[in-house]
């Protein structure tokens, strides 16, 4: 099977499943090809190393990496966010050539507009496509704080809602990766049959046995690993461990991203000595953060779109063998306290958060093992990587052979 996968984002950038696939089906014996942007996530400025230009090829192992010119921006101004989309979604439209040679395009839709092209070449005759939806749009950009306002709201809306119909319409497959998505998408007219769901999965690493104790010796120490955006909710956390400082917890920010300098300044401004910042790693040394970690947090702010979603960091976490502590309610607090694989809180509530982070604290060891245990084994049930490659290459092969069929 000949597969065209369409990511604004790859490795360098810190967004492995686009990659993890591409490597995975190229190992199955399929001939892949990736179209992408030119690296800028999550800092919005091009990786050194890169310079944009109409066409660069490269080589990925065994896949053909093709980068196309997009406008680099990640800030909160949203003319230039919605620049960086489109300018994307053009650019990579206009690569229909890669997808003639192709039997099915995959798309890695965390932005919608990654579908742009696939939808187009569509619409015109080309090759069938199935769409893996990330975030539900435009739920999850009418609700950032970029674009908070009733005009653009409804600009958005009017322009983006019959574009998205269409191109769940003629998607062959759509995937949601978690069960409320996957209900909403239905609801929003996507056929039953043609509605799957993938969980998003992580590198299955040796969990970790035991936690090395910090300098400071805390009682928790409590990390956060990922984008630091304004979705993140991350000054819910910081107050919250300031409010929990004299219960030994610690909290550590590792990454990068718009909303750190902020949260640099609220911890200078609250006194917060026991909030630590480091720089964001290469996912292959995220073993010697988690082995020093009591506690993972998953966090997100308390919007409807999250409550469908399943952050990745999710799946790394229960990978490690950490307990989590999740703020993100709906699907992930459910599971969470399901399978007792974390403590939870509300979202956007220092209150709760901070009773959190000093149940963390009290708790047993033998308790936190158990936690990690649980976690572990709900990662190998139902977040693995290989199944959920398996799960897509299915569709992939049923859309290719013209047994599942968008409008």
């Amino acid at each position: 099977m000949k597969v065209l996968i369409v990511s604004q984002y790859y490795p360098p950038e810190a967004v492995p499943l686009p990659a993890d696939l591409a490597r995975g089906l190229a190992a199955r014996g399929h001939q892949v090809k990736v179209l992408t942007g030119f690296p800028n996530y999550p800092t919005g400025r091009v990786f050194p190393g890169y310079r944009q230009r109409w066409r660069s090829v490269e080589k990925d192992g065994a896949v053909e990496l093709h980068r196309v010119p997009l406008f680099a921006d990640h800030s909160q101004n949203a003319l230039k966010r919605m620049l960086n989309y489109f300018s994307f979604a053009l650019s990579s439209a206009t690569a229909r050539r890669l997808s003639s040679g192709a039997d099915v395009v995959y798309v890695y839709a965390t932005q919608m507009t990654a579908g742009f092209g696939p939808w187009l070449w569509r619409v015109t005759g080309g090759r069938p496509y199935v769409l893996h939806v990330q975030d539900l749009w435009p739920d999850s950009i009418i609700g950032s704080s970029m674009m908070a306002g009733g005009v653009k709201e409804r600009i958005i809306s009017g322009v983006l809602g019959p574009w998205l119909r269409s191109a769940y319409g003629r998607a062959s497959a759509v995937i949601g990766i978690a069960p409320t998505m996957v209900r909403t998408l239905v609801s929003r007219g996507v056929a039953q049959e043609r509605a799957h769901l993938v969980y998003n999965w992580a590198d299955a690493g040796e969990p970790v046995t035991s936690a090395l104790p910090s300098v400071d010796a805390p009682r928790a120490e409590i990390v956060y690993a990922g984008n630091v955006g304004d979705m993140q909710d991350l000054g819910t956390a910081v107050r919250a461990a300031h409010a929990a400082a004299d219960d030994g917890v610690v909290l550590t920010i590792v990454g990068d991203g718009v909303a750190r300098t902020e949260l640099q300044a609220l911890v200078a401004e609250l006194g917060a000595t026991n909030v630590r910042f480091e720089e964001p790693v290469q996912r292959e040394r995220m073993p010697e953060i988690y082995a020093r970690t009591d506690f993972a947090l998953v966090s997100l702010k308390d919007m409807p779109v999250f409550r469908g979603t399943i952050p990745s960091k999710f799946q790394a976490v229960l990978s490690a063998g950490v307990p989590v502590i999740t703020t993100v309610q709906g699907d992930v607090r459910g599971l969470v306290e399901a399978d007792g694989v974390g403590l939870t809180a509300d979202a956007e509530d220092v209150a709760s958060l901070t009773a959190a982070f000093r149940r963390a604290a009290t708790l047993a060891p033998d308790e936190r093992a158990a936690m990690a245990r649980k976690g572990r084994a709900m990662y190998d049930t139902h977040f693995s990587r290989e199944s959920g490659i398996s799960s897509i290459e299915e569709l992939l092969s049923a859309a290719a052979k013209g047994t599942s069929r968008g409008r």
